[in-house]
């Protein structure tokens, strides 16, 4: 069965920011004899550098952008893998293999779990009846910790995000039967795939997700996951938008990072 929706048909919107930490095993280079050479090569890689600087002797921190496409593993890869390449003749074996990279969003996790629990005090029906039937679709899982970090041979990653999923034309869907094929589907896709819910609000015309993800899936992948799923629950029907937006999240937000920045 061929998925309706697709990275050629659906346009994204998104915000995806990190904090990559990465060890040196040797002094590095100065920067500016690299840094103008690796943004222009990660750039390639759908990674962009914001900043980049050195901290507490070798260790290494780049805030960085990237495209949905881009899962975290290529992110790391491309940012350690060209800098090696780069200070190859100074530092043959520049870094250490352990590494951390983090979401970074506009807003700390709990400003985004906030926000998610109160939509539909947002988007109040004009009926009471279909307000009171809303809030049993207004779910929380206070078990999940998104901020406990995912761990492997190489590194660490806490990659949290805020999904939004539209109704094509905004259109508003009350009925019972319908809301809960697509609160069912989601939770069966989370459990297959491994995804941490901490968060789902389900409104007449869009839903909200927060969730920590496995670290081997593009946000691009994720997003197209849950719309063709949901397509298959309501019977192969295009409910949602070919758009989606995605953000990341975490324990710290932009400014408290770009303010770390600044001080150094």
């Amino acid at each position: 069965m061929e998925p309706i929706y697709t990275s050629a048909t659906v346009t994204p919107a998104y915000q995806l920011r990190w904090s990559l930490s990465l060890f040196a095993g040797q002094p590095l280079p100065a920067s500016d004899l690299w840094l103008s050479e690796l943004r222009q090569k990660v750039e390639e890689d759908g990674v962009r550098i914001l900043e980049a600087q050195s901290r507490h002797g070798n260790t290494w921190q780049f805030f960085l952008s990237t495209r949905p496409e881009v899962a975290p593993p290529s992110i790391v890869k491309s940012v350690k893998g060209r800098l090696q390449h780069l200070v190859r003749e100074t530092a043959r074996k520049a870094f250490r293999r352990n590494f951390l990279l983090a979401a970074i969003g506009n807003a700390k996790r709990e400003v985004v779990e906030a926000y998610v629990a109160s939509q539909l005090d947002h988007h109040r029906m004009g009926d009471d009846r279909v307000q009171s039937a809303l809030q049993r679709f207004q779910l929380a899982f206070p078990e999940v910790d998104l901020s406990q970090r995912q761990t492997t041979a190489h590194g660490a990653y806490l990659y949290n995000m805020h999904l939004v999923l539209v109704h094509a034309g905004r259109w508003n869907e009350v009925r019972e039967e319908a809301l809960a094929g697509t609160r069912d589907m989601v939770l069966r896709i989370a459990h297959a795939k491994g995804h941490r819910i901490s968060r789902l609000a389900l409104l007449p015309d869009h839903l909200h997700l927060l969730a920590g993800f496995p670290a081997t899936s593009s946000p691009e992948e994720i997003a197209l996951g849950y719309l063709n799923n949901l397509a298959y629950a309501h019977g192969m029907r295009r409910i949602f938008s070919f758009s989606y937006y995605v953000g990341t999240v975490g324990e710290f937000d932009t400014g408290v990072i770009q303010a770390a920045l600044d001080r150094s």
